[in-house]
């Protein structure tokens, strides 16, 4: 009884971080397939939705979809995303944060290999999982 108790009580936390991971690894297929749009539609479309990089912006979808624009503007820019060294932990219900690693391999001509670490606030928006914060910093 114990032992179904506990899973039962467990079951959320590994749900949330299937989940979570799933929307991470949709992110780089998108972003390696030039689909900046589907990138930015894993973001909260809210005025209070923030991204920090070089930059700091605020603003839902459209926002996140603006900027990635700017600062990616060719295939060759893009480069090949990968995430790694993911963690995700529950914060509160329905509130959860990502930590891990991000790789964009790269030509010369596209601005060089850069990596960094990232940090996601997520909240369970409409039984979907949305990205409200997003600080990542670039290493090289």
């Amino acid at each position: 009884m114990f032992r179904w108790l506990v899973l039962l009580c467990c079951f959320p936390l590994f749900a949330q971080d299937a989940e979570i991971r799933k929307i991470l690894r949709d992110t780089e297929t998108a972003w390696n397939r030039g689909d900046l749009a589907a990138v930015a539609s894993y973001y909260e479309d809210s005025p209070q939705t923030t991204f920090i990089g070089r930059e700091v912006t605020r603003g839902g979808t459209q926002a996140i979809l603006d900027r990635y624009k700017r600062g990616y503007p060719t295939a060759d820019a893009r480069g090949t995303l990968t995430f790694s060294e993911i963690e995700v932990r529950a914060l509160a219900d329905g509130v959860a944060l990502a930590i891990g690693k991000f790789s964009l391999k790269r030509t010369a001509a596209g601005g060089g290999d850069a990596s960094g670490r990232f940090t996601l606030v997520l909240h369970l928006s409409g039984g979907a999982w949305k990205i409200i914060h997003d600080h990542s910093s670039s290493i090289n």
